[in-house]
């Protein structure tokens, strides 16, 4: 968000960007290429920015309400160009993928459709954090999208769903169960198994000389679950698509079997005032719907 503000105003003083400056700087946005809505929430982020230097006496007060009177871009009203619409993901455009990633993507993947799970919630998954019901199980994410709220979010698991995640469960129990490290000793495993010919002791002392590469984590992370996902889907030659839509398709299989109000209960869409009498409710809902389906 600050590097359109960093180009144009690099030394220009704090006291002196004002609503103008702001709008300058949507407009170098605007040329960049960015999308009308995000170019809106930059420029919010910018805007917090200068609440943060308020808030701790670095910046005046009139310089925020300045840069709070700068309207919004809207549709139709900008050159801006338009985001398009985040859809769900074919079936078979994902079932040709899932045989060329690792078992630890190809897990996270057909967790995210039966469960409607965020990326970055089922790359969380760990032991600990998992409550064994009698029929469905629980997932609760240590961090999700709606925390600062003070909202729970519950992941429910049902019998398909846990059988896609118990060979990933023989682990200690604060340890992730998705972990790129152990699917690379896995390829690397595969391939020397896949070899014609022994590696000779020169071969090892050569390869043992050779600068590493960087180590793999314990844990894969949004960025690394897309890029595992993308790398892929070029190789397969199948349309590009994202992690994201595969809890789109959750969604729409659920609103179509179920209805809207299942659907929203699956995905954690509640918002922070809603009372628990109705949480209690939704929960059994859930669990009836996800041991049927999930």
């Amino acid at each position: 968000a600050l590097l359109p503000l960093h180009e144009l105003y690099t030394r220009a003083q704090v006291s002196d960007f004002g609503a103008l400056s702001l709008k300058n700087v949507r407009q170098r946005m605007i040329e960049i290429g960015w999308c009308r809505q995000y170019i809106n929430r930059q420029v919010n982020r910018i805007r917090r920015m200068f609440k943060w230097g308020v808030e701790n006496e670095l910046v005046s007060a009139t310089v925020l309400h300045a840069l709070k009177s700068v309207a919004p871009l809207k549709q139709g009203r900008t050159d801006a160009p338009e985001s398009k619409p985040v859809m769900s993901v074919p079936d078979e455009h994902v079932d040709a993928v899932i045989p060329l990633v690792s078992r630890q993507v190809a897990a996270m993947i057909e967790l995210q459709r039966l469960t409607g799970a965020r990326p970055g919630e089922v790359v969380q998954f760990r032991p600990c954090d998992i409550k064994k019901l009698a029929d469905v199980w629980l997932f609760q994410p240590p961090k999700h999208k709606t925390l600062y709220r003070g909202q729970q979010r519950e992941i429910y698991l049902g019998p398909r769903a846990q059988q896609i995640l118990t060979p990933f469960l023989d682990r200690e129990p604060l340890a992730y169960c998705f972990s790129p490290a152990q699917a690379e000793e896995e390829r690397s495993a595969a391939r020397r198994a896949q070899r014609r010919s022994p590696m000779t002791p020169s071969q090892a002392a050569r390869k043992s000389k050779q600068n590493p590469k960087r180590k793999k984590r314990n844990r894969y992370d949004v960025a690394s679950y897309r890029r595992a996902i993308t790398y892929m889907i070029k190789k397969a030659g199948v349309p590009h698509w994202h992690p994201n839509q595969l809890r789109h398709s959750c969604a729409t299989r659920t609103r179509r079997e179920h209805g809207l109000e299942a659907a929203q209960i699956i995905l954690g869409h509640k918002q922070c005032d809603v009372t628990q009498i109705y949480a209690e409710v939704d929960r059994k809902k859930a669990i009836n719907i996800v041991s049927k389906c999930g």
